[in-house]
């Protein structure tokens, strides 16, 4: 079943009296289950096709279907409705509101989507222990680590039952071996059945995921699956670590 289909679609930006073209022509399918990473170099278009696939942005021609809705030509409420209630994000920065303990920010979602009290607080622990932070509910986020502060991000893209997980360069801001740990989340979140769109421009990042799909100057330069996935070995990491 597809969750997304994209069908020619370009995004023109103006730029003063010059128009950059930043997608062209990009079509597309990804089902429901897929584990799919968007790789690119500076400047391929790959943010812009996140923001489109995010809902955070509309192509300027072709057509974004999103489970079979067209979503294309939305207005701004229609989209932040998706967004909050499709589409689970988990960014770079973390985004968590620093004064607000993991629970309250895993529940945000839930609060804009005007669940009850108790119900939300509920499927917030559930969440924030199905990511290892039962311990950490009421830790803010400069009690946190880096790789817990993500835990606590990823649990906020969970809590909603979302049908996407959209991670941009999640691990970007930890070191190697969190991020490891980040990766082998993603691949147990994975395998639960959910949806995973992962932007990098990291090569062994990529290599998690189940297919690679590569921009190059606005347009899809290929779309393959990955032969050889890479699931993380933390056992092999530590022991480096220790040797060391």
């Amino acid at each position: 079943m597809n969750i997304i289909t994209l069908e020619h679609i370009a995004k023109i930006y103006e730029v003063g009296a010059e128009k950059v073209h930043a997608l062209r022509d990009v079509s597309l399918k990804i089902d429901k289950g897929e584990y799919v990473a968007i790789m690119g170099p500076s400047g391929s278009g790959k943010s812009t096709l996140m923001n489109i696939l995010g809902c955070l942005d509309t192509p300027t021609k072709g057509l974004y279907s999103f489970k079979g809705v067209n979503v294309s030509e939305m207005d701004d409420n229609e989209l932040a409705e998706i967004r909050n209630r499709e589409i689970g994000f988990v960014f770079q920065t973390f985004n968590l509101l620093p004064r607000s303990d993991a629970l309250h920010n895993v529940e945000l979602p839930l609060i804009y989507a005007g669940v009850p009290s108790d119900v939300r607080k509920k499927r917030a622990e559930e969440a924030l222990l199905q990511v290892g932070l039962g311990d950490r509910v009421h830790h803010k986020p400069n009690e946190l680590s880096g790789g817990q502060r993500q835990r606590v991000a990823i649990a906020r893209a969970l809590v909603t039952e979302p049908s996407i997980i959209l991670a941009d360069e999640p691990t970007g801001n930890l070191d190697t071996k969190t991020g490891e740990e980040i990766m082998l989340l993603f691949n147990e979140i994975y395998e639960q059945g959910n949806t995973i769109i992962l932007v990098t421009h990291e090569e062994y990042i990529a290599e998690h995921a189940e297919r690679i799909i590569r921009l190059r100057d606005g347009q899809i330069e290929s779309d393959e699956p990955v032969q050889n996935r890479y699931i993380p070995d933390l056992s092999a990491i530590r022991e480096k670590e220790e040797s060391e």
